[in-house]
């Protein structure tokens, strides 16, 4: 669960460091602008997406001017299609040109990520199975990519390492197997912290099992073998699928009967919303 205030602390960090890294002393090209011109200016989108990101852009141009006027006619999670006018923001010009790229790049990149999600998340539609994240998000972005995936639909696992046990290959090689593994993390785990581990194979299921395993997550099993794993477990444990899923896969994988499916290209695999900022005076 993403707590609201530590998303806000986010997006004031991500804002701030986005704004630095663009201006350090200042916006050269905007000083063509004469000082106090006030302009208008809209947001459309050239394709068709999920909008996410309202937020980061709203603070990019409140940071560059505190007094100008944002109104959307969208929100976050509601799909948006090519030509639409998303925005409309008043205020000092020199400010809007300022932001208006920082602002750009968090809205394109969170839809993008809001609206892979959503494509996998009505592709299992009427299954049991779960879209979730990983960890495997752009350096930086991690709260605000989780936030879009919960936005276009799906579900958010840890946040980090700090936060739940994920015991994978090479964890289970370093501790001396699965059954060490496991015994070490339900001894060190706080209580209230889930504990997950990685099998390759029906066997490591098994012992993952016998060992009082409840969340596993089946690395790159075939579709028969999920099936099997699912029928073995018989409910025992929660199994969630991860490793080589496809947005073409990805309904045949639920189909399994397994109840997660984990997708790291919701964060990684990705191609920025096209959208553009249409200035007037």
């Amino acid at each position: 669960m993403i707590d609201q205030h530590e998303l806000a602390t986010h997006i004031y960090a991500n804002v701030t460091t986005a704004l630095n890294e663009d201006l350090r002393n200042g916006d050269l090209t905007a000083q063509l602008i004469s000082l106090h011109t006030k302009a208008c200016a809209t947001v459309i989108t050239r394709q068709d997406a999920v909008l996410c990101g309202t937020a980061w852009f709203d603070a990019c141009f409140k940071s560059m001017d505190k007094d100008c006027i944002i109104h959307w006619f969208v929100q976050d999670g509601d799909a948006i299609t090519a030509k639409q006018t998303l925005c409309e923001i008043r205020g000092d010009a020199r400010a809007l040109l300022t932001a208006e790229r920082c602002a750009l790049n968090f809205l394109q990149t969170l839809s993008a990520t809001a609206t892979q999600t959503r494509h996998y998340v009505e592709a299992v539609c009427g299954t049991h199975a779960k879209i979730l994240d990983t960890r495997k998000t752009l350096p930086g972005l991690r709260m605000a990519q989780k936030y879009a995936v919960k936005t276009g639909g799906g579900h958010n696992q840890r946040i980090g390492l700090f936060d739940g046990v994920l015991i994978k290959e090479n964890h289970i090689l370093a501790a001396g197997g699965i059954r060490a593994a496991l015994e070490q993390a339900f001894h060190l785990a706080p209580d209230g912290i889930s504990i997950q581990i990685e099998v390759e194979n029906l066997e490591q299921l098994r012992e993952a099992l016998d060992t009082g395993a409840k969340l596993i997550l089946l690395d790159n099993f075939d579709l028969e073998s999920m099936r099997v794993a699912v029928k073995f477990t018989a409910g025992r444990a929660e199994l969630e699928a991860s490793g080589g899923i496809t947005l073409g896969k990805v309904r045949a994988i639920a189909e399994t009967g397994v109840e997660r499916i984990s997708i790291g290209g919701l964060t990684k695999d990705i191609q920025a919303i096209d959208l553009s900022m249409r200035f007037e005076i």
